[in-house]
């Protein structure tokens, strides 16, 4: 086997030298460490789906033709407002409007030549007391099946306009809802009946009667 060789000593100018490059050395930077990769594990993205509102279910017609929405009830399928089917049901009346009386039964009924079932005078009565008259009068005329009967005003004083108070309330009380729900016409009688001081009131059929 090889001997190995011994160490020897480093002579006193190499041991100088080694001095004085260990003097001037500079010590290296350490390392810098490198970011920490994000762990996509802890924080999952967002589901889309989870974060989207509820979708507001569709609102579906009502058995009266009618849906709910932001400005109250709707209509749908052509159907009427119960509004919209009052306002047609009691159409205001005036003098000797016949709209939707067949056309021999309106003529009998303005000529008066219809059989008169029933008479009542309202002259000389409060307005108070006319107005309560006039309305049982008509309630049990209707309901006794009466057609055509004669509501008796009275001309009153020529000097005002329109002429007496109660000839110018009594047709606007036969438009009243309670009224006019029994009524078909109405308009101003023959001379022989009272004249521009009588009404000729056409009544409607009470059904089921």
């Amino acid at each position: 086997m090889a001997r190995r060789g011994r160490k020897r000593s480093l002579t006193p100018d190499e041991a100088a030298l080694w001095q004085a490059v260990v003097q001037t050395a500079e010590p290296l930077a350490p390392a810098r460490a490198r970011p920490a990769a994000p762990d996509t594990e802890s924080e999952p993205a967002p589901d889309p789906e989870a974060e989207a509102p509820p979708v507001p279910p569709i609102p579906r017609p009502s058995k009266s033709g009618y849906r709910a929405s932001s400005g109250g009830m709707a209509a749908v399928h052509g159907a009427q407002t119960p509004a919209a089917e009052a306002k047609k049901r009691l159409q205001q009346l005036s003098h000797g409007q016949t709209a939707g009386i067949d056309r021999r039964t309106a003529s009998r009924f303005t000529r008066g030549r219809m059989n008169i079932d029933g008479r009542i005078d309202l002259h000389g009565m409060t307005q108070e007391t006319a107005h309560r008259a006039l309305c049982g009068f008509l309630a049990r005329a209707y309901d006794k099946g009466s057609r055509c009967v004669i509501v008796v005003t009275g001309k009153g004083s020529r000097g005002g306009e329109g002429g007496g108070v109660l000839r110018r309330m009594v047709p606007m009380w036969l438009n009243e809802p309670g009224l006019r729900s029994r009524i078909l016409s109405f308009s101003h009688a023959q001379p022989r009946d009272g004249g521009e001081g009588a009404l000729y009131v056409l009544l409607k059929r009470k059904r089921g009667g």
